[in-house]
C-alpha cells in the first residue's frame, strides 16, 4: 500500500514528517521534494537503506550516493579536514544547488557505494527536505526515479516509477524541474569545479577566484 501525505495539509505535513523520519531511520526508502526534483532518500548511515536505495533504482555501485544535510555545520562532521575555503563555498551557497565532493572522515559507518573515501555533500533549499533532514540526519538521497527514466517533477511521477518499493511518499507539490547543481570537488586538497549548473563560474570565483576547470 502507497502512503501519500500531503505537505500542504497541516496535519498530513505533522504525520507524514514522522513517518518518513521512522521509514528512514529503519533504512526504508522515502520521496521528497528537493529544489531540483523529487528526491529519493534513506538514512545515510544505515545498514541496508542505502543498498535498498540503489536496487530501487536498478543503478550500480560505481555510481554513489550523494548526501544531503540540514544544516551547514554538518560539513564538519562528515568532511575531513575542513579548509577555510570548502567553508566558505558551504557559507555562501547553502542552502541551494552547491554539490561538494569532500574527503569523508574516515570513522563513518555508512557504504554509499564506491565512493573512493570522498562523499557528495549539499543542503537544499527546500524547507520540507530541511525539516526532514534535521529530524533525520544526513540522507543518501538521488533522484527520484528508475536510472535511465526521467526524474520526477512530482509525487505521482515518482510513484509511478517507484511504487512499493518506497515507503512514504512526501507530496510537496511541483518542483523546479531538473536543474543541475553546480559540482565543486575539494577532495584533493585543490578546487575544481566539475560541472556549472545553477550557481555560476563568476559566483563561484568570487569565494574562489583560482578555481580550476575540469572540461
Amino acid at each position: 500500500m502507497i502512503r501519500k501525505f500531503s505537505m500542504d495539509n497541516e496535519i498530513q505535513r505533522k504525520d507524514g514528517l514522522i513517518a518518513a523520519t521512522a521509514a528512514a531511520k529503519r533504512g526504508d526508502l522515502v520521496v521528497l521534494p528537493t529544489d531540483t526534483v523529487y528526491g529519493l532518500g534513506t538514512d545515510a548511515f544505515s545498514p541496508k537503506g542505502p543498498q535498498k536505495l540503489l536496487a530501487a533504482k536498478g543503478r550500480e555501485r560505481n555510481m554513489p550516493i550523494p548526501v544531503l544535510v540540514g544544516h551547514v555545520k554538518a560539513l564538519d562532521g562528515l568532511a575531513h579536514r575542513v579548509d577555510p575555503v570548502t567553508k566558505a563555498l558551504a557559507e555562501a551557497f547553502w542552502p541551494g544547488a552547491l554539490t561538494i565532493i569532500v574527503k569523508a572522515q574516515p570513522t563513518l559507518r555508512w557504504d554509499l557505494g564506491d565512493s573512493n573515501q570522498t562523499v557528495a555533500l549539499r543542503m537544499p533549499l527546500n524547507p520540507i527536505a530541511i525539516e526532514l533532514l534535521n529530524a533525520v540526519g544526513p540522507m543518501a538521497v538521488s533522484s527520484a526515479n528508475k536510472t535511465g527514466q526521467p526524474a520526477a517533477t512530482n509525487v505521482d511521477e515518482a510513484i509511478a516509477q517507484l511504487g512499493e518499493e518506497v515507503t512514504i511518499y512526501l507530496d510537496g507539490g511541483q518542483t523546479p524541474g531538473n536543474v543541475s547543481s553546480t559540482i565543486v570537488d575539494v577532495s584533493s586538497g585543490e578546487i575544481k569545479l566539475l560541472r556549472q549548473g545553477v550557481i555560476s563560474l563568476e559566483e563561484i570565483r568570487l569565494i574562489v577566484p583560482s578555481i580550476e576547470i575540469v572540461s
